[in-house]
């Protein structure tokens, strides 16, 4: 018999073990949200066990709540989730890794990957998100830091880790959305905690200075794929077009101090092969680096 909500949520979280990480957090999300609400509104004088026992009666058992979310999981993936490579809840993992197709295909059908796209754009906008984390991370530290001699300290810097907390949150729900890895889709349940005792909570849990530190990662991350990527791409169009403007406008492709150089003969067929191969390098690049990065949050996101 299930004696309190930890008990239940230990066994659940046993129940999952295996699972995707995120499934873990958010059905402990879920399970504790509705356990806490449902005893808060039993009658006075219950016992929690007994309460408890009532409430499990219309929720369900571990094993079958956890039965329940490895069903939808298999049934809802992240919107950019790679079609090849399924995720390990849906295909076995020898089927997963198994991909069929002809090798020319594997390289150019890059271009028709949802994934490679997501990944892309979401490592474009990485600086953009970075810039505004770390903003927020400094200004943050640096205002609280400074206050905590007074009385308005100590609310500030809860609403601030409040605040990373959230924002911690967001990020996850873009990088599900832009690069397909399954990511946290629920807050985990504060409970009915007294003020002081929920600020403890915020400042002992590793998830929240995980947040934190991810947070400031991302600007020099973000920095680095937008400076890669602008440059791999700039060049890879530049060597596709060039060429064919050159030939239509009289202008030299490349200019010196000694000669100018206009193109002709191979060089427009040359420039247009090695850009294409450098534009799919890139998108190969960019789905490599969404999935590196994907495993970077979905560790340091991820609270169990």
């Amino acid at each position: 018999m299930i004696n309190s909500v930890e008990e239940y949520l230990a066994e659940l979280k046993q129940e999952l073990a295996g699972s995707d990480r995120a499934t873990i957090q958010d059905a402990l999300a879920d399970a504790e949200e509705y356990l806490r609400t449902a005893l808060s509104n039993a009658p006075a004088g219950t016992s929690e066990a007994d309460a408890l026992a009532s409430v499990l009666g219309k929720y369900g058992t571990p094993a079958e709540v956890a039965a329940a979310y490895r069903q939808i999981e298999s049934r809802t993936a992240p919107a950019f989730a790679a079609r090849v490579q399924a995720e390990p809840a849906v295909l076995p993992a020898p089927a997963a890794a198994r991909d069929t197709r002809h090798p020319l295909v594997r390289l150019f059908g890059v271009f028709a990957e949802p994934r490679a796209w997501g990944s892309f754009l979401y490592l474009l906008l990485a600086m953009v998100t970075g810039i505004i984390y770390f903003t927020w991370v400094v200004t943050g530290i640096s205002v609280t830091g400074s206050l905590l001699v007074l009385i308005v300290g100590l609310p500030l810097a809860a609403l601030f880790l409040l605040s990373v907390r959230g924002i911690a949150l967001a990020e996850g729900r873009l990088v599900e959305a832009l690069l397909g890895v399954r990511m946290p889709r629920r807050a985990r349940f504060a409970g009915k905690t007294g003020i002081w005792q929920g600020f403890k909570n915020l400042v002992t849990d590793s998830h929240t200075w995980l947040s934190m530190v991810y947070m400031l990662l991302q600007m020099p991350l973000g920095v680095a794929y937008f400076s890669v990527f602008v440059t791999l791409v700039s060049v890879a169009l530049g060597l596709i077009v060039w060429p064919i403007v050159a030939i239509a406008t009289g202008l030299p492709v490349l200019v010196t101090s000694a000669h100018e150089y206009y193109a002709g003969g191979l060089l427009i067929p040359i420039g247009i092969v090695a850009g294409g191969l450098l534009l799919t390098a890139t998108m190969h690049l960019a789905k490599a680096a969404g999935r590196a990065h994907g495993a970077l949050a979905k560790a340091m996101l991820v609270r169990l």
